[in-house]
């Protein structure tokens, strides 16, 4: 189903993005996610400008999205991993929290379209996505289904514009 957008996007823009795993047990040889989200972004003529994996450490985790957010040739950063409700699921608390805007509507679609496929199990998820210091963040659940789903139905389709909007 094609959608229409209120104003195209300029064609050519390349955003470069890090990609965040969290997780205490994945490594680069098995981070599933991880390389999914790397291969579609470059599939999607995109640039990977940083990559690394990262415990499930509240510290660890804002201490990477401060130190990202003062790369200047970043324009987002995605994060998979540590979405749910699990005593070490922290993910979420952690970059909320530093959000200096948030965009509601990432969460809510990305639940919506989760639903969709794997019923009520999909409240459970606390995507989230918003802005600091200038750049995109975005927090995916650590699933390779759910990456694939909000790479191909919301992050992709609308990367460039968002992030031409925070040019």
């Amino acid at each position: 189903m094609m959608m229409h957008q209120p104003h195209p996007d300029q064609p050519g823009i390349t955003v470069t993005c890090a990609i965040v795993t969290v997780s205490d047990t994945r490594s680069k040889e098995n981070d599933k996610s991880g390389q999914l989200i790397q291969q579609l972004l470059n599939a999607a003529n995109h640039t990977v400008g940083a990559y690394t994996i990262i415990k499930d450490e509240p510290t660890q985790i804002q201490g990477q999205l401060e130190m990202l957010g003062k790369n200047s040739y970043l324009d987002a950063v995605i994060f998979n991993g540590g979405t749910g409700i699990a005593p070490r699921d922290t993910t979420y608390d952690a970059i909320e929290k530093l959000l200096e805007k948030t965009l509601p509507g990432f969460g809510e679609l990305f639940r919506f379209l989760s639903y969709q496929e794997i019923g009520s199990r999909a409240i459970a998820s606390r995507a989230v996505a918003g802005v600091y210091q200038s750049k995109l963040i975005f927090s995916l659940p650590g699933s390779s289904n759910a990456v694939r789903l909000a790479m191909e139905k919301l992050i992709l389709p609308e990367l460039a514009h968002l992030v031409n909007l925070l040019r």
